[in-house]
């Protein structure tokens, strides 16, 4: 399922490229899918796959995993546990969403990012958080680029991996790294411009790549990257390590 968002993600980047019209996020993929035959049906099937997937996780973060080498240090084991923790939440807010738009109630994640930011910008506390919170999806994205780069994913695959499933995960944990740190880069100036409208979330992020010099060329490139990574997603569920 995270592959078919991923998928319908890249594609409605590249149809803004071309002057269409769409929201390129989370919320946006899954409206699309909403209204096509049977998208009810395969957000349902998503809202299942994603809980199995949180509860997978959650698992891995109370247990460990168990396809970790014993000779693994116990910072190393802590820092495993940590990530599967952070997974299962994100998992777990796919299911959410995706149960909105099975119930035709979903909302879109850009409004929700610029509302949050808009609420949290009146306190200084809030402002310093939504700056920390920007670092550290920033943070994330840079994460992103370097498993891509350092072709550290293969890591997370079972058996030994073909050329194309290396080149489709490096260019797609660098697309996709590169777009989750522009979004914290768009909470960052939205607190220091005092424009909660530009913490809009990936749409927002990719919405201003299009308005850049060249912009339908890098929006374009985005919408493929974000595609890569969604062809990716599908070896990645048929070959990792449970």
């Amino acid at each position: 399922m995270s592959g078919i968002v991923h998928l319908i993600i890249g594609y409605i980047a590249i149809r803004i490229a071309l002057g269409g019209a769409g929201t390129a996020d989370q919320s946006g993929a899954m409206s699309e899918l909403a209204g096509k035959p049977g998208g009810v049906v395969a957000l349902w099937v998503g809202v299942v796959a994603f809980v199995a997937m949180a509860l997978w996780r959650l698992a891995e973060a109370a247990l460990g995993s168990s396809s970790k080498p014993e000779a693994d240090s116990k910072k190393s084991e802590a820092i495993e546990r940590i990530k599967a923790f952070a997974l299962a939440v994100v998992y777990f807010a796919f299911a959410v969403s995706a149960f909105g738009f099975t119930r035709g109630s979903g909302e879109s994640s850009s409004g929700q990012s610029a509302g949050i930011t808009a609420r949290m910008m009146h306190t200084t506390a809030g402002t310093i958080a939504l700056i920390a919170g920007g670092l550290f999806i920033i943070a994330v994205g840079g994460y992103h680029v370097y498993k891509g780069v350092s072709q550290n994913f293969l890591d997370d695959l079972e058996g030994t991996t073909s050329g194309l499933v290396r080149r489709l995960g490096t260019v797609g944990y660098i697309a996709k790294g590169l777009a989750i740190a522009a979004v914290g880069l768009l909470v960052i100036l939205a607190v220091s411009r005092s424009d909660p409208g530009k913490a809009a979330g990936l749409d927002g992020a990719f919405k201003t790549v299009g308005a850049q010099p060249y912009g339908v060329v890098l929006l374009i490139l985005s919408g493929l990257g974000i595609i890569t990574y969604g062809v990716y997603s599908f070896a990645m569920a048929r070959h990792s390590k449970m």
